[in-house]
Parts: structure tokens; C-alpha cells; sequence
């Protein structure tokens, strides 16, 4: 039990947490995207400055909103990954470039998975993704050749590893998978209308929701730890 200062008893579990808004430390990050999207930098003429606005809203997230060291790893490398797609579609653009880009976002998905753990497991979450994932690679398959045919099966694997824990992370990561299946379904398969938006707007979404999944966990232990 514990007393309050006027000799009130009150029990560990009457202590409620804190209510806590991380919406004004997501302000920069909104107006990062904003500012993605209202410039709308050609592709065809790729630049570091493009390669900055693009990267800034995961900055944002990462400098603002005091994620889990392993999440902040994450974002950097994911923030490197987006980098390496501003030119891996030049027709200059050669293998280790594409394979670089697919090594950086899948060391995003291994450390957001040893970040959340799997505890609590959620097998019926686990199974569904699993299932996803599964069906999403099976209609890849007869486009890959060469090392993407199994590199992007390693890469599915790891972005399914940490779906099986926290709902907002587990939202976010279908909305990583739409954003990457738009780009592998645009590369290899055929156009997809409107692949830029879809692939951004559910690429920043995903983001914005696993470092607030994040941030709030490492807050839900540290208040148990304080209780």
C-alpha cells in the first residue's frame, strides 16, 4: 500500500498511469510529410536534397518522439534504405544497389523485432500474418529471378517475425507490408496506378504508429517499474 501526504491509504492498483499525449511531438513529423508530399520532388532527376525531404518525416519521428534505442536503430536504417530507392530505379541503377536497399529495411524489420520481442505471443495474430505473408510471397514468386527469389522470402520472413505482438505495431506492420508489396508488385510484376502515394502515405503511417507502440510500452514499464 501506499499513503498519501494527508494519510489517505490507497493500494498499488488504485495508482492509474498518467495520462500521456504524444500528439504535439508528432506535429513535426505531420509537417515533414506535408512538405513531402505538397513538393512532390521528381523521380526522374534524383538528388540528396530529394533524398533529405524524403528521409526528414523519420527523422522527425526518431528526434522528437524519444524512441527505444533499437527502434531509433531501425528508423536510421530505414531512413538509409529510402536513400538508396531514390536511385535504385535509375536505369543506371545496378544489382548491389537494389540488394543494399532490401539489406537495410530488412536489419529495420530484425531490430523493430528485437525491440517488441514475443511476449505476449499472439498465435492468432502470428497465424494470420504468417498467412499473409505466405500469399503475398506465392504471387511474387513467378516474377523473381536470380538472388530476389529467395532474398525477398528471407525479407517477408523478417517483417513477419515481430507482427506477432501489439496491435497499433501489428497495424503498422500491415501497413509496412502494403507499402513494400506496392513496391515489389511495381518492380517486378507491372505498374501500379498511383504506386508512389500508396507506397509513401502507408510507408509513413507504418512508421508513425510502431515508434508510438514504441514509446508507449517503454512508458507502460517504466510506470510498473516507479508503481
Amino acid at each position: 500500500e501506499r499513503r498519501c501526504k494527508k494519510g489517505v491509504s490507497l493500494s498499488t492498483r488504485q495508482v492509474q498511469r498518467p495520462p500521456v499525449s504524444e500528439g504535439p511531438k508528432l506535429v513535426p513529423f505531420f509537417k515533414a510529410t506535408c512538405v513531402y508530399f505538397v513538393l512532390w520532388l521528381p523521380t526522374s532527376s534524383p538528388s540528396w536534397f530529394s533524398a533529405l525531404i524524403k528521409c526528414l518525416p523519420i527523422f522527425c519521428l526518431w528526434w522528437h518522439t524519444g524512441v527505444p534505442v533499437r527502434i531509433l536503430a531501425g528508423l536510421i536504417f530505414s531512413a538509409v534504405g529510402d536513400a538508396f530507392l531514390i536511385w535504385q530505379d535509375l536505369p543506371a541503377a545496378t544489382l548491389p544497389m537494389a540488394l543494399d536497399c532490401l539489406l537495410m529495411f530488412a536489419i529495420t524489420h530484425i531490430l523493430y523485432s528485437s525491440a517488441f520481442g514475443m511476449k505476449p505471443l499472439d498465435l492468432k495474430a502470428g497465424f494470420l500474418m504468417g498467412l499473409v505473408c505466405s500469399s503475398c510471397y506465392a504471387f511474387l514468386y513467378s516474377y523473381l529471378s536470380g538472388p530476389f527469389t529467395y532474398l525477398v522470402a528471407v525479407y517477408i520472413l523478417c517483417n513477419d517475425l515481430w507482427t506477432w505482438t501489439k496491435l497499433s505495431a501489428c497495424i503498422g506492420a500491415m501497413l509496412f507490408m502494403v507499402s513494400d508489396l506496392t513496391i515489389a508488385v511495381n518492380k517486378f510484376c507491372f505498374p501500379v496506378p498511383y504506386s508512389r502515394v500508396i507506397i509513401m502515405a502507408t510507408y509513413y503511417a507504418a512508421q508513425m504508429l510502431i515508434a508510438l507502440s514504441a514509446v508507449e510500452s517503454r512508458d507502460e514499464e517504466d510506470f510498473k517499474k516507479r508503481s
